[in-house]
């Protein structure tokens, strides 16, 4: 369905948020190789303020660059748990959230957003601790115009993400997990895991041994 020029796709479903709560577990980076160290959105994309972190079910939106009439769209098909995924073209010259928006999402259930683009209000987002996502800062408010989508797949850093795949972001950065891998992921991340614990173990011995 279209409203106004934003269009909508319908009849799409979330990842049991059980499910998600696994992903809490795991970092970014252990996630990527799990996947073959595929799946890994590029590193231009990155946290606003030191320490945020989210897991949730992608909602994706894809604005006009400097335009995020879209995302206001977005607003009443957020569902708890849900973490935008906006691409913005990367355009640098226009932030397409800032706090208000942001606090909108919270408000609505959102976990966080993703951004390939810019944002504003940083400051004010790290002291709301609200994850937001981007490839930086600008204080250049936005367009409202359209056109968009919702709900339809977009690019995200070189990676494509469809409605409800998972996305987990931290300190590293962001991975798109679909659904159908999830299983899979789990099971590949936890025995990294305990790799990587031989791995500190094996330091510590040496570190004993040294000093």
């Amino acid at each position: 369905m279209t409203q106004d020029n934003v269009r909508v796709r319908t009849g799409w479903e979330r990842v049991d948020p059980q499910v998600l709560d696994q992903f809490r577990e795991h970092s970014v980076a252990n996630l990527g190789d799990a996947l073959d160290r595929l799946n890994i959105v590029d590193g231009g994309i990155a946290p606003v303020w030191n320490g945020a972190r989210a897991v949730g079910t992608a909602l994706p939106v894809l604005t006009v660059a400097g335009d995020n009439k879209a995302v206001i769209a977005a607003l009443e098909h957020i569902r708890p748990g849900d973490i935008l995924a906006i691409n913005a073209f990367g355009f640098e010259g226009r932030a397409i959230i800032g706090d208000n928006l942001a606090q909108r999402f919270d408000v609505f259930g959102a976990v966080g957003a993703v951004v390939d683009g810019y944002v504003r209000d940083g400051a004010i987002i790290e002291q709301l601790g609200i994850p937001v996502f981007a490839r930086g800062l600008t204080p250049a408010g936005p367009f409202k115009n359209g056109p968009g989508t919702i709900r339809e797949s977009v690019a995200i850093g070189g990676v494509v993400v469809e409605p409800g795949d998972i996305v987990v972001a931290d300190a590293d950065g962001v991975i798109v997990i679909p659904p159908h891998r999830a299983e899979e992921a789990l099971a590949a991340v936890k025995e990294i895991v305990a790799h990587e614990a031989d791995l500190d173990a094996e330091v510590e011995t040496l570190r004993r041994k040294a000093a």
